[in-house]
């Protein structure tokens, strides 16, 4: 087997090396024996250092012990692209705003294949889901004359015709092609200019805009359990790795089954005002924020 790679870990006790490689689909652990080695291979292997590019030949098996759970029996290494031996990401703690000033590094690192792992899996799920049960899936501009709905622009120059503004949402576009096809969705980049900068205001993310035409609420709500669910599943099924890289409890996540508990606006209204976060009839119930991407589900008649 011949694999490319780059070097992540290294070790050494002297007759026997251990690299481990990442390919971009997963890691290995390809094993040096320097009695079974020419000596050039050998001393190849001491020249390296993280995040060298490389290509190995050897023998693979499956061992659950090692990094991956496969090992490779190296006979033979060619060094592609060495790395400067102060390569900024080391395998220890670092501060958030170093690991921003070297992203292109840091994505290198297992928590964010993780992280993108799973978010891929994720979108692929979204598209699944919706074509699977019939929806056609419309792309809506980025870059729009008006506003959508009542929050901020984002206004940026176009040309001679003037301002331009960020899109807040594709909703207006999906209702008009869900009176011509049905059911619809759209999902892509939307943008809220909000008075806040922080953490817990959405003003970058990706928005799921189902439109569907004859829908009551009744049959709206069984789509947004019927998508949560499914969403759900496909992270345990297929993300399980990931997931434990990430420090997941994924009990939660296995607790996600239909049917899930309807209540009406103003039950909800009475639990919260029961546990203390609404003092009068007339307050707008208060949930708790959450860093989460809205799921817009809108019933057209």
């Amino acid at each position: 087997m011949t694999l490319h790679g780059w070097i992540t870990h290294l070790r050494s006790s002297g007759k026997v090396a251990f690299a481990v490689i990442r390919d971009g689909t997963g890691i290995a652990q390809a094993v040096f024996v320097k009695t079974a080695l020419p000596a050039e291979v050998w001393q190849r292997f001491a020249s390296l250092t993280l995040e060298t590019s490389v290509m190995v030949r050897g023998e693979v098996r499956a061992d659950a012990r090692a990094p991956g759970g496969f090992e490779i029996s190296v006979a033979d290494l060619e060094i592609i692209g060495p790395s400067p031996l102060d390569y900024p990401i080391q395998p220890k703690e670092h501060g958030i705003d170093f690991l921003l000033d070297h992203r292109h590094f840091w994505l290198r690192s297992n928590r964010q294949r993780a992280i993108f792992l799973v978010r891929n899996e994720i979108e692929q799920a979204i598209h699944d889901f919706f074509y699977e049960r019939g929806f056609l899936r419309i792309d809506t501009p980025i870059l729009t004359a008006a506003i959508g709905e009542r929050s901020g622009l984002f206004e940026t120059d176009y040309f001679e015709e003037g301002k331009a503004y960020l899109a807040q949402t594709g909703q207006l576009y999906g209702e008009a092609a869900a009176a011509a096809f049905g059911k619809i969705y759209t999902f892509g980049p939307t943008f809220r200019a909000e008075k806040s900068k922080t953490r817990r205001h959405l003003t970058e993310f990706w928005m799921i805009e189902p439109e569907v035409a004859w829908y009551d609420s009744a049959a709206n709500m069984r789509l947004q359990e019927d998508f949560v669910s499914y969403l759900v599943r496909r992270a345990l099924d297929r993300c399980a790795d990931s997931l434990k890289v990430l420090e997941r409890d994924v009990t939660k996540l296995e607790a996600v089954k239909p049917p899930f508990v309807r209540l009406d606006y103003s039950e909800a209204v009475e639990i919260v005002r029961q546990k203390g976060s609404v003092t009068t009839p007339t307050t707008r119930a208060r949930f708790p924020r959450t860093r989460t991407i809205p799921i817009l589900l809108n019933a057209r008649r």
